[in-house]
């Protein structure tokens, strides 16, 4: 089975909603990744075989098979075909899972992967998706399982505090703040409608100051500030095979080492325990060799409650700060955080790194190792 290398991974700063990237057609936040990824991978866009996007609710400006739209405003070749996916918060994780295991396969030698979100033209649907079935409320009685009632259950069943939790999102902020200023960000980031950082990180924040606000439900842990806020955003990956890379004298900086996904009973959540353990004993892996994790901080208490399952020290999660600072791009998420991993494992000298994400009672892996 040929190698699934990582040419190159950039994203646009995370705007906040109703930000800097407001008036941004999705569409065009993903031609601008896309355009700089081939620009910067110096890789001929004829060459590939498909480009494939997560973006969830895909409705809107965000319809219409947003990767193909995405490509075709990126000025590239019409004869290359796009794919969107939705995962949920996943989507652009799997995006680049799908492009992996189609170099894998050796279906293809070049994929472009990534997702594009705009929560600020196309919010967060409050819809409920399983109104109306039959076999839904036969077997869960009812609406859909709320994310924040789900979050309230994870916070429980691993006991992680709301102090604590305060205390992550505050390290969170300061560490987005901290790669800003010392520009750790710089090589990922690729300015779009006048944005050239991130906007969301606060390194003023204070623990006072979350202490002092109200638990979104009665009784819950869970604060705003303890959620992530939804963002705009676009990020982009390139995938190619060892034929590929010697055909277009690419240069390969990392390796998918392994991607996979699991899920779970919606009454009995998470995910990402059961995931992560069977990535790690699929790959013959600890979690000790892991150098730079990439977790999902859709809200505080996933990161922590991960920590506790798989030993992982909190200390050793989002050192650049995670969603709860950067923001959540939603279905581009998981592009943005592996382009970060990417990037630090490369600044810090690593080798592996991992990546989990969990949304929608699904949980997905990805480990990258450095070359």
């Amino acid at each position: 089975m040929t190698e699934a290398y990582i040419i190159g991974a950039v994203r646009t700063p995370a705007g906040r909603r109703d930000g800097g990237l407001a008036k941004a057609h999705p569409a065009d936040l993903g031609a601008l990744v896309v355009r700089a990824l081939i620009d910067r991978t110096g890789a001929d866009p004829s060459a590939v075989d498909e480009i494939v996007l997560g973006c969830d609710d895909a409705a809107g400006p965000q319809g219409g098979n947003l990767a193909r739209t995405c490509w075709l405003a990126a000025g590239m070749p019409p004869e290359v075909p796009g794919v969107t996916l939705d995962r949920r918060g996943g989507s652009s994780q799997q995006a680049v899972h799908a492009a992996a295991r189609a170099v894998w396969s050796g279906s293809a030698g070049l994929v472009v992967a990534g997702g594009v979100r705009s929560t600020s033209m196309v919010p967060p649907s409050e819809a409920d998706p399983v109104a109306g079935s039959r076999g839904w409320r036969a077997r869960y009685g009812g609406r859909a399982f709320p994310q924040l009632r789900t979050a309230e259950t994870i916070a429980g069943k691993w006991d992680v505090s709301r102090r604590e939790m305060e205390e992550f999102a505050v390290r969170s902020h300061r560490r987005a703040a901290r790669a800003l200023a010392e520009w750790r960000f710089e090589r990922e980031v690729v300015p779009a409608a006048g944005l050239l950082t991130d906007e969301g990180p606060r390194p003023d924040l204070g623990l006072a100051e979350l202490a002092a606000l109200e638990p979104c439900a009665e009784g819950g842990r869970l604060t705003a500030a303890l959620t992530a806020e939804p963002c705009d955003g676009a990020a982009a990956v390139l995938i190619a095979s060892a034929d590929a890379v010697r055909a277009h004298r690419l240069s390969p900086r990392a390796r998918v080492h392994h991607a996979s996904a699991r899920a779970c009973d919606p009454a009995a959540p998470p995910a990402f325990a059961a995931a992560t353990a069977r990535a790690l004993d699929r790959t013959g892996m600890a979690a000790d060799r892991l150098d730079v994790v990439e977790a999902d901080e859709a809200y505080a208490c996933l990161p922590l409650a991960w920590a506790r399952e798989t030993g992982v020290d909190p200390e050793r999660i989002n050192p650049n700060g995670g969603a709860l600072a950067l923001g959540d791009a939603l279905g581009a998420s998981g592009a943005r955080a592996l382009t970060s991993l990417l990037h630090e494992l490369e600044r810090a000298g690593g080798r592996y790194g991992l990546q989990v994400a969990e949304d929608g009672f699904q949980a997905e892996i990805t480990i990258i190792e450095r070359l």
